[in-house]
């Protein structure tokens, strides 16, 4: 059975980023200035972005090089990454 890695390194960045969300809330109900509104909008994006290369870094080097010991296996990881991109194309 394949062993998925733990991202658990990841909460206390996201709860980093909740808190941030939580600002932005906070923002634009004191009824802030717009652009300060977008460049917390930014950095939150930011964020996201960078626990998402995070995760897919892991499971690159951990669920994707184990495929590699199975045709099959890595024809599946390929496939499933291909779509993972193209439907998330940003």
């Amino acid at each position: 059975m394949e062993q998925h890695p733990k991202h658990i390194e990841n909460i206390p960045r996201l709860n980093r980023i909740a808190g941030q969300i939580e600002g932005i809330k906070k923002m634009i109900e004191d009824g802030r200035y717009c652009p300060d509104i977008i460049s917390q909008l930014r950095a939150v994006r930011s964020a996201v972005k960078a626990v998402e290369s995070n995760i897919l870094q892991k499971h690159l080097q951990h669920c994707v090089a184990q495929s590699f010991a199975s045709t099959a296996d890595k024809d599946q990881k390929i496939a499933e990454l291909k779509a993972l991109f193209d439907r998330f194309d940003d």
